[in-house]
């Protein structure tokens, strides 16, 4: 339907949120199986690439195999575990081989969008970031492809004495170009992912690198290649080859997830056996690599060709596990009574959620309150028509989850196409009798924005599904019609989205 003419809105059937790996994965789905559909991608920064552009910190790699966490459409020809400039490069290639990289607006954050049922629309309201000028766009369908990290700020908690620190504290996530910290000093604050990868990365140019720690996290040492996936491509070509090493790369990554679920004191001994075999004779492993939880109640930590046991072995690295006190004017008291001198204290303290970029949602006026809201097939919300997202695997490869939700996107559209419908609206009521949280997931910086996100069933469709098996059945193959969805024609919109209480604030 195009839009009044008197409004001078520029329309199009799709809008895609965010020119990271999601979104340039949307366009290619959304271009293969509708090419007559138009569609443009608003991204807020000024490159692609979203997070693999946006974090620059020393060493910062991916933490899955490429083979799944890249493109099922492109293959990976890389080493399995990639750095960030790799990965950013492979995006960057993709969006250019497929005609996707000229669709981008670049510097085009959305603050707002709004549906209307009687044109059967979004009016979405975009800020230009370089120029502070504000537009609307209209289209038939908003799909939101922007992650859920905040990216212009990062997670810090309070530490007492701050301000009584004498050098240098950086967060990774606005990390300096022109740090130096060639033999320095740094106590790096934390234990997940950021962390185990700054730690082995700085310790190359550092005097010493402390890892400080409250509590440890499950770290699995892994090869930066698949010799495997090498040999299978060599025999069977590049396509043959990175298809199988996909297959079996997903196979793996189920199978550890699955047992580590399932038998989760035997998984913890192994973990802690390849720990102790990979660092001296006599390190106190169950001080410093001995959890509180079970393996993959948080994401296990990956580390290629062992390297921070590698520098932790060799002396340039260490590991400490305490809790700060204060910090000081050189560096920072532990409430053990023990200090740790510092030149540079690294917060890799977490990161911030935003569902869907922060942008604010309303239905024919009515503002969406999305803890109110719960997901369909993770990737719609009840009672907003015309709206999708992409959010990926928390247990395995984040790319897996999101190429599927666009096949099933575009299957949905087809489907409408089908039978001349104009709007969908998953409809909850009736159907949702227990909710719980959208991410199943121990970390803190999920812990701490649970009451931000929409929820989840308990039972499919409204089941957020981590089990790839499952949810290529699901997504790939099993009807896109659902009794929780309801559909109108063009001219009858108003049918398809009565408004839920419970949804709609």
């Amino acid at each position: 339907m195009t839009p009044p003419q008197s409004r001078h809105i520029e329309h199009f059937d799709v809008l895609i949120v965010g020119a990271g790996i999601s979104g340039i994965g949307a366009a290619y789905y959304l271009q293969r199986d509708h090419p007559g559909r138009s569609y443009a991608i608003l991204e807020a920064r000024d490159a692609i690439g979203g997070t693999w552009d946006l974090f620059r910190y020393p060493g910062i790699r991916s933490d899955s195999d490429l083979h799944t966490f890249g493109y099922e459409f492109k293959p990976w020809r890389d080493e399995a575990i990639a750095s960030a400039d790799k990965i950013r490069a492979y995006v960057c290639e993709a969006a250019t081989e497929h005609g996707i990289r000229e669709k981008i607006r670049f510097h085009h954050k959305v603050g707002a969008a709004a549906w209307s049922s009687d044109d059967a629309r979004w009016i979405v309201d975009v800020e230009r970031t370089d120029t502070s000028e504000s537009t609307q766009i209209s289209a038939n369908w908003l799909f939101c492809a922007s992650g859920y990290y905040r990216y212009d700020e990062g997670f810090t908690p309070e530490f007492a004495g701050r301000d009584r620190f004498a050098g240098q504290i950086v967060h990774p996530q606005h990390w300096p170009e022109d740090l130096d910290y060639a033999g320095k000093r740094i106590v790096v604050v934390g234990s997940g992912a950021t962390a185990v990868t700054l730690v082995p990365a700085l310790a190359e140019a550092a005097g010493h690198v402390t890892m400080l720690q409250r509590s440890p996290t499950y770290i699995l040492p892994v090869p930066s290649r698949d010799s495997i996936g090498d040999a299978l491509t060599k025999v069977l070509g590049e396509k043959r080859g990175f298809a199988a090493t996909r297959r079996k790369n997903i196979a793996m990554q189920r199978v550890t997830w699955r047992f580590c679920r399932r038998f989760p004191r035997l998984s913890r001994n192994i973990l802690r056996r390849i720990n102790s075999a990979q660092l001296p004779k006599g390190y106190p492993v169950d001080v410093h690599f001995n959890p509180s939880y079970n393996p993959w109640e948080q994401r296990l930590c990956t580390v290629p060709d062992s390297d921070l046991f590698r520098a932790i072995s060799s002396g340039t690295a260490s590991v400490v596990t305490d809790r700060i006190a204060t910090f000081t004017e050189t560096g920072i008291e532990l409430e053990s009574g023990a200090s740790l001198d510092a030149d540079i204290i690294v917060t890799a303290t977490g990161l911030n959620l935003l569902a869907f970029g922060g942008m604010s949602l309303t239905v024919d006026g009515a503002g969406v309150h999305l803890p109110d809201a719960v997901a369909f097939k993770g990737m719609m919300l009840s009672g907003v028509p015309n709206f999708a997202f992409a959010i990926g695997y928390t247990n395995s490869s984040w790319t897996l989850k999101v190429g599927l939700l666009c096949e099933h996107f575009c299957r949905l559209l087809s489907h409408m196409d089908a039978h001349d419908y104009a709007v969908c609206s998953p409809q909850a009521e009736n159907a949702v009798t227990q909710t719980r949280p959208l991410l199943d997931f121990a970390a803190g910086y999920v812990q701490r924005s649970l009451d931000q996100l929409p929820r989840q069933g308990t039972e499919a469709p409204w089941l957020t599904s981590m089990d790839y098996r499952d949810d290529v059945k699901l997504l790939r193959f099993d009807s896109v019609a659902d009794p929780n969805l309801r559909f109108a024609a063009a001219g009858a919109a108003g049918t398809a989205t009565a408004t839920q209480h419970a949804v709609i604030a």
